[in-house]
């Protein structure tokens, strides 16, 4: 029996569970282990209250992190469900919403893109959407990421040629764009194609993306021969590019099977304590693309544990298929509860199937290929992140290499949309969970030394209300701040920290200058504690400096320009009362411009649908009551 056991916390956590363990149905339901700091430390779901919280009262049979667990607790939370399925759904619903210490926890779970087909317009528009999907619009997906969905929409033009402008643009077309002489539209804009053959264009895309891709190629097949025999060769020529690009875009999945319908697959793999999750997305046998998943876990977790989790936590969100294949054989009972617990969700049957022989198999083993093949080159960078911490502790004279770096920077054009942004960077990489951004005040317009100590002030704004343990969790608390720029935000940046304070001993600050004639591999190092100093261009410390500071730029000049163009598109209409985006879409289709609007009275904006005689009038004196 290990010696810790008979320490005192533990001993106390004990008492305490089984207080808590004596007063508990034998009811299905979900527990919360709590801490003194009142932090969540573990939620779990079980089928019997009781006899599972008493589990946790036999020392021996738990693992060190588990009795670690139990030495810290010291209250407890408890929901009964109507099923196991039930509390399983809950569980998976509070570890995403308050990331216990002691869970899996899925780490990146932002949503999917799909493409979309409008059908409100009489020439229905492709494009790609992410977010809230709307009722009666048809949805294709989900795709692993934009750039399988910008992939497969330039394929889709080029095979059905339907437009991708807004409806105001199409409205206002004159003559055909780009789109049209590349051959990536039919430009129905100016009548160039009728609605029926365009509908027969939307139509094919349809069943392409529906997984009837062999009807679509006989379809034009057929009408190729047809256009050649009537000696229509340009038309036959334009269904021979077309057929072409259907078979590219097949060419360029890595996987097919016509028979596997609507499936996800789950490939986990271990590989030196870590885990890597491989989710392939296949819609009517077609690949869709994948996406790798690093989960959190303990060291000591296997992939039955970690699967059953992961899927668990995976599908809050996202859109359940009729069937999902996994590379790895659960128990019996928690196999039959995650299938019961996704049907419940999806309120249809879902298939949870472990295959083990033909097609599928081979599918699984590529996509288990893929999860080994991409652990193991994660593992690799982070042993040579791992070195070059190591290196930094000694250059920046830290006790130890740091666990969590934020990295600093701010962006702005001529002193307007001003934001400040924050990257943060871990042993195992880019942690983009924890990126913010912060619109900076016009107070602080032109000045960058103002902007930086406004953006560190809020990020450390309530340190004081922090307990120790928030304090020393280093999924909350830096180690190191690199700041872009030179003495003068050091100086800053140190001034704001005192003011709140926060001194050397509680985090280190360096500031990181471009150098003589502002060349990369020149970067300067600055801090309070040491004389500034620069490193060879070709030192590999330098280079990970770089890529951290590589990525604050890409984040901060991104968001920036993501301001600065939704502030461009801001229109006068946003400011009267009453527009929304449906009246605003409305009068810009009807008058081409917001300016013209303004201009209209109220007998001419009467004419536009959804514009009654009271709201024109409001528009009128908006514009005319200055």
């Amino acid at each position: 029996m290990p010696a810790e056991i008979f320490d005192k916390p533990l001993e106390q956590g004990i008492a305490i569970i089984k207080k808590f363990a004596n007063t508990l149905p034998l009811r299905p339901g979900v527990y919360r282990m709590i801490n003194e700091h009142d932090d969540v430390l573990y939620v779990g779901k079980a089928k019997a209250l009781q006899k599972r919280v008493l589990s946790y009262t036999q020392p021996q049979r738990l693992s060190g992190r588990l009795q670690r667990m139990v030495a810290q607790t010291r209250t407890m939370e408890f929901i009964e469900t109507a099923s196991e399925a039930e509390a399983l759904l809950l569980e998976a619903n509070l570890i995403k919403k308050l990331k216990p210490k002691y869970n899996i926890l899925l780490r990146d779970d932002k949503s999917f893109p799909y493409i979309k087909i409008t059908n409100t317009h009489d020439f229905p528009l492709l494009e790609k959407h992410r977010g809230v999907q709307e009722k009666n619009i048809e949805y294709f997906g989900p795709f692993a990421n934009a750039g399988a969905v910008n992939r497969t929409i330039a394929f889709l033009q080029k095979a059905f040629l339907l437009r991708n402008c807004s409806d105001n643009v199409f409205a206002n077309r004159s003559r055909p764009c780009l789109q049209y002489h590349i051959k990536r539209c039919t430009a129905p804009c100016v009548g160039k194609v009728t609605k029926a053959e365009y509908d027969q264009q939307v139509s094919h895309a349809r069943s392409f993306l529906n997984g009837e891709s062999k009807k679509v190629l006989r379809e034009m097949s057929t009408l190729m021969h047809e256009a050649s025999a009537a000696m229509a060769f340009e038309k036959a020529a334009e269904y021979r590019d077309r057929i072409k690009a259907l078979n590219a875009i097949q060419a360029h999945q890595d996987i097919n099977y016509a028979g596997l319908g609507n499936v996800d697959i789950f490939a986990a793999v271990l590989h030196e304590n870590k885990c890597c999750i491989q989710v392939f997305f296949f819609r009517s046998g077609q690949n869709f693309g994948n996406k790798s998943y690093f989960p959190r876990h303990s060291k000591d977790a296997e992939l039955a544990d970690i699967l059953p989790a992961f899927i668990a936590q995976f599908y809050l969100n996202h859109p359940i298929p009729e069937q999902v294949m996994i590379n790895a054989k659960l128990a019996k009972e928690e196999h039959e509860l995650l299938q019961e617990a996704l049907s419940v969700k999806r309120s249809k049957r879902t298939k949870i199937t472990h295959p083990t022989r033909g097609e599928k198999k081979q599918i699984i083993a590529f996509a288990e290929k893929n999860a080994l093949e991409t652990i193991k080159r994660k593992v690799i960078m982070n042993e040579n992140d791992q070195a070059h911490l190591e290196k930094l502790a000694k250059l920046f004279h830290l006790d130890n290499p740091p666990e969590r770096i934020e990295v600093y920077d701010n962006s702005h054009t001529a002193g307007t949309n001003m934001v400040g942004a924050m990257i943060c960077a871990t042993a195992e990489g880019f942690d983009k969970n924890s990126y913010r951004k912060y619109n900076i005040k016009q107070s602080a317009a032109s000045d960058d030394f103002a902007m930086m100590r406004e953006v560190i002030s809020r990020r450390f704004k309530n340190y004081h209300q922090q307990s120790e343990e928030q304090k020393q969790d280093k999924d909350l608390w830096p180690d190191l701040l690199l700041i872009d720029g030179g003495k003068g935000q050091l100086s800053a940046v140190n001034q704001a920290l005192e003011e709140l304070g926060i001194f050397e001993d509680d985090v280190a600050v360096v500031a990181v200058s471009k150098g003589p004639d502002r060349n990369a591999g020149r970067e300067e190092f600055h801090s309070a504690i040491f004389p500034s100093f620069t490193l060879p261009h070709s030192d590999g410390v330098m280079h990970y400096l770089q890529r951290l500071r590589d990525e604050s730029h890409r984040y901060a000049i991104g968001t920036h320009r993501a301001k600065r163009g939704k502030s461009m598109q801001k229109s006068i209409l946003d400011e009267v009362d009453g527009i929304g985006a449906s009246r605003k879409k409305a009068l810009l289709t009807f008058f081409g411009s917001a300016d013209a609007v303004a201009n209209a009275n109220i007998t001419e904006l009467t004419k536009v649908d959804g514009i009654s005689k009271k709201v024109a009038e409001t528009i009128y004196n908006h514009f005319h009551d200055q």
